[in-house]
């Protein structure tokens, strides 16, 4: 008799957090840098990227996961530029660990929240790896923007942003999410791709395999007020996205259901 899948209840779909990281968030400190001049932290880092982390990563995810890209072509429509890419958030090692290898030659970084760097004694090889931290003040905020400025340009890499904030571990659809991240891209009038994982049945084995689509790509349209114009992008993403999950994630490890309130009314 086949097992029975595991149902998760969620009462907010923009807020709920089901990745049970269990980690206790710690300031960035005065002295974090944001970009490193230092010649010995910068070749540990292109030690630690390029010949350890992405190579391994990308035995895990193809072995372990049976991951495969589909439409990667469209990224050749940015291949002289940096460019931003918008996924769903649904697997906590694969999205850490996919956009290192959307394209093995180019270098690419994740805007992460401030868990990722909390974690004892690894925030030094996260932000080698490519993580680049939420800033959690106004001056880290203006550091954190010039960096993310100074990867698209200077060093023509992808960074990954993930809109939905929070970890639905194997969610096949795709949640709503706001505009606000959508700022980047706008202002720097950077091109967007999406990339949205599908979860679809292997022939052996438990978990289901994961086929990630890429998409675009999109430009911010500047005849339209800021406001406008990161929302319009911002819908383009989401349909795009949804429509892919739609059409190509056929299985549902794990199955969400609204909560039902006390009353057996479901909470809005």
């Amino acid at each position: 008799m086949a097992k029975e899948k595991k149902v998760v209840y969620y009462k907010d779909e923009a807020n709920d957090d089901f990745a049970q990281l269990g980690i206790k968030r710690k300031p960035l400190g005065e002295d974090f840098e944001y970009i490193h001049k230092n010649i010995i932290w910068n070749t540990c880092s292109f030690v630690v990227y390029r010949m350890i982390a992405q190579p391994l990563v990308y035995v895990f995810v193809k072995v372990a996961h049976k991951q495969r890209f589909k439409n990667r072509k469209v990224l050749k429509e940015a291949k002289n530029t940096g460019a931003f890419i918008y996924a769903n958030h649904t697997n906590m090692l694969l999205d850490a660990f996919v956009p290192n290898i959307v394209k093995m030659r180019r270098r690419g970084y994740i805007l992460v929240g401030p868990d990722t760097t909390s974690i004892p004694g690894l925030k030094n090889i996260v932000e080698m790896m490519g993580a680049i931290p939420l800033g959690q003040t106004l001056s880290e905020n203006k550091e954190m923007i010039e960096c993310i400025n100074h990867r698209i340009e200077k060093n023509k890499g992808y960074v990954t942003i993930y809109p939905e904030a929070h970890i639905w571990p194997y969610y096949t659809g795709i949640r709503d999410f706001k505009a606000n991240s959508f700022g980047y891209p706008c202002y720097s009038n950077t091109p967007v791709f999406t990339m949205t994982n599908c979860y679809q049945k292997k022939r052996f084995g438990k978990h289901p395999k994961v086929v990630t689509f890429l998409d675009g790509p999109f430009y911010p349209d500047e005849t339209l007020p800021m406001k406008e114009r990161k929302e319009k992008l911002r819908k383009q993403c989401h349909d795009t996205m949804e429509k892919r999950a739609k059409e190509n994630s056929t299985y549902s490890y794990i199955i969400y259901e609204k909560k039902e309130s006390e009353a057996g009314t479901l909470e809005s």
